[in-house]
């Protein structure tokens, strides 16, 4: 078995891993400490000396060019990124979003260090669903099919700049997963809208 870190090797474990985000659990597992109060109290000591950067109660940073979309969907979990984050990013809605929006259990809004964070509340259902979910770099986000469609389930009558881009093979094979009538007929209305356009 591993045996615990050094004294001197605490901070330079959370330096070498691929994350850029740490809550005091995974400090904790990689330390391989289990009272709380420690990782608690190592972190803050790192935060004063300015080795570690604190962007929310029991959330830390590397320095402050960290993976955003890694902080938003660690802080409420399963989470993922979704909805105008993706689609402005994907070129389907054109105006800009300075908040990440994410799928999860819990809908609010919060601010952790400089950036807004939307939390937009679904079914558990749906959340652990993961057709149409990717996984970059620790990072789970929906693909720009998924994300307008749960813009669909929250926003029944959505506009959405640019269709073109969407592959409507893939809208109507992760569609099923809303158990939604509604949201079906609505999805076909615009299937057929784009379809009659682009003839």
């Amino acid at each position: 078995m591993d045996k615990k870190p050094q004294k001197g090797e605490y901070l330079e474990i959370l330096l070498r891993s691929f994350k850029t985000v740490f809550s005091t659990k995974d400090a904790a597992l990689l330390w391989r400490e289990e009272k709380k109060i420690t990782v608690s109290a190592r972190l803050n000591k790192y935060v004063k000396a300015g080795k570690l950067i604190r962007v929310r109660r029991g959330f830390y940073v590397k320095d402050k060019d960290y993976n955003r979309f890694e902080l938003a969907t660690k802080i409420y979990t399963p989470s993922y990124i979704s909805f105008e984050t993706v689609l402005t990013r994907e070129g389907v809605n054109f105006q800009y979003y300075g908040n990440i929006f994410v799928a999860s259990y819990i809908g609010r809004e919060i601010q952790a260090g400089d950036q807004k964070i939307t939390f937009i509340r679904m079914k558990d259902y749906i959340l652990r669903n993961t057709l149409g979910i990717e996984h970059t770099n620790g990072v789970a986000s929906a693909t720009k099919e998924r994300a307008a469609l749960d813009r669909l389930y929250v926003n029944k009558n959505y506009h959405f700049d640019n269709l073109r881009g969407l592959d409507w093979d893939k809208i109507f094979k992760i569609l099923p997963i809303y158990h939604n009538k509604r949201m079906e007929k609505t999805v076909k209305e615009y299937f057929d809208n784009y379809d009659k356009l682009n003839k």
